[in-house]
């Protein structure tokens, strides 16, 4: 194989899992999925409509929040799942008080 067809195919591959992160950032029966693990809000940025919920799981062994400065916080146990419905203004970047290189951001779509 050639180095071009590698980096085409890696490129390719690339692009199906940020299709696959994207999807999974998108409303299930009303409710946008994020998982924590390893330090990281995955996906970091979700797209939600007023109404409908945030589910964080929290995959890591130790706590995190998810805290919107000036607004909200919502603590995560370590093997816990909470959640937030979204309203008309919520978007904003949110980030763990605990861990502050993680950082997140929701946007409220009409």
């Amino acid at each position: 194989m050639t180095a071009g067809f590698l980096n085409r195919r890696q490129l390719l591959l690339t692009g199906a899992v940020a299709l696959a992160g994207a999807k999974l950032a998108r409303a299930h029966n009303g409710t946008v999925h994020v998982t924590i693990e390893n330090l990281a809000f995955l996906p970091a940025e979700i797209t939600v409509k007023a109404g409908e919920t945030i589910e964080w799981t929290n995959k890591d062994r130790f706590a995190h929040t998810v805290t919107v400065k000036g607004g909200w916080e919502v603590v995560i146990p370590p093997g816990k799942v909470a959640t937030h419905v979204a309203t008309a203004d919520d978007t904003v970047d949110y980030y763990c008080r605990l861990h502050p290189n993680m950082k997140g951001r929701i946007t409220v779509e009409g």
